[in-house]
């Protein structure tokens, strides 16, 4: 017989706004998946009510990536190589 504590794990909700053909999308992805973590992908062409949204949670940024973490708005493809080039992504990837 198995026995002992189990406590849940509780990963963060990370959402990425990418276009197809962009290489900071592909960077960014990149990252995001060297790290192991899941993630939603939402493709967020010009024109579409997905850039919009986008557009919107980020403050008016126009560009993609957009990334979320637990509806923190990160930034884009520069910002989470900072964070991660500061040590500062993989707790915000495994916050509990």
């Amino acid at each position: 017989m198995i026995t002992g504590r189990y406590s849940r794990i509780r990963m963060p909700r990370i959402e990425i706004y990418t276009q197809p053909g962009c290489p900071y999308c592909v960077r960014a992805l990149r990252l995001l998946e060297q790290k192991g973590t899941a993630f939603t992908e939402i493709r967020a062409l010009h024109g579409t009510a997905e850039r919009a949204e986008a557009r919107e949670r980020s403050g008016g940024r126009t560009t993609v990536p957009q990334i979320f973490i637990d509806g923190r708005h990160i930034g884009g493809c520069d910002d989470i190589m900072a964070l991660d080039r500061a040590g500062k992504l993989d707790p915000l990837l495994h916050a509990a």
